[in-house]
């Protein structure tokens, strides 16, 4: 199946964000320590974040791609929105340890000027992450993966934090070292607003939520489906980059079965080219207005 393919295609993007972030973590602390630049240390600690949101995608793919079984009749497809729930809780701890140390900082009696060396890390970092995020970016068009769209998404912002890094930190050099340590307070609150975006996303994933644009959108391409007299439900849900909808619609009750078959063959259609990974149930019921006619006549 095209899915199961595109999962383990989006498998490369995550080890790629793995790896830059392993590497550009672990380049950051040192020289953050070294070089006495507290944003640039809150910067690694975003990107140690961004390695545990990482392999959680990788597991959720892994563990999405394994077959539907008598537990599972949907299938795995949620595990993604698990592991990204859990690796929500890992960056509002990690985001919070960065506040407290910023806040301790601004009580200190006198803040080391980081040295300009911890700037040049900061744009060289910058450079990676958004070539990461040009090939993220790329993949999830290829594979149409939200999952990989939304890696990439957190590459650019990471990219944009160590930017910000950067010239808080030359701010830092040229007389004005209190400009270091509010950079590492924002990238604190950009970890904990990332973090509450994925827990927000995950949430309503897991409890079946679905967005009302996606119904009013869809709801109007099924009523213009010749044969379709009214559409009388609609429900959806996701699991993980898949949409299940259910759908129950009135047709006349004179058709035949091949009649009525082909109406939920062209609604599947007309769903399908614009959301190609989506499992649709279409439940056929005869209009009864058409019978209350036929009997006053």
């Amino acid at each position: 199946m095209e899915l199961y393919t595109n999962l383990r295609k989006g498998e490369k993007g995550a080890w790629i964000s793995i790896g830059a972030y392993v590497f550009l973590s672990t380049v950051k602390l040192i020289f953050g320590y070294l070089g006495t630049s507290e944003a640039l240390k809150a910067d690694g600690f975003n990107n140690l974040t961004d390695i545990v949101a990482s392999i959680a995608v990788l597991i959720g793919l892994r563990i999405s791609q394994k077959p539907p079984d008598e537990n599972h009749h949907y299938g795995h497809l949620r595990a993604e929105t698990i592991a990204s729930l859990f690796a929500s809780f890992i960056m509002a701890a990690i985001g919070l340890q960065v506040l407290v140390n910023a806040v301790q900082s601004l009580f200190e009696p006198a803040t080391a000027t980081p040295s300009l060396i911890t700037a040049w890390v900061s744009f060289f970092s910058a450079v990676i992450m958004y070539a990461v995020y040009r090939y993220n970016l790329k993949l999830s068009r290829e594979i149409k993966s939200s999952a990989v769209r939304a890696a990439a998404y957190d590459n650019r912002s990471d990219a944009l934090v160590s930017i910000g890094a950067g010239i808080g930190i030359i701010g830092a050099v040229f007389g004005a070292p209190i400009l270091d340590v509010v950079t590492a307070f924002i990238i604190g609150l950009i970890i904990i607003k990332t973090a509450f975006d994925i827990f927000k996303e995950s949430v309503l994933t897991l409890t079946d939520a679905f967005d009302e644009d996606e119904v009013e959108t869809l709801s109007v391409l099924v009523g213009r489906v010749p044969g379709v007299i009214t559409l009388r439900d609609f429900k959806g849900r996701n699991h993980g980059n898949v949409m299940f909808i259910d759908l129950t619609v009135s047709v006349d009750p004179k058709l035949n079965v091949v009649e009525s078959h082909w109406i939920t063959e062209e609604i599947e259609r007309k769903i399908q080219f614009i959301k190609p990974d989506c499992v649709i149930l279409v439940h056929i019921e005869p209009d009864t207005s058409f019978l209350v006619i036929e009997k006053d006549e």
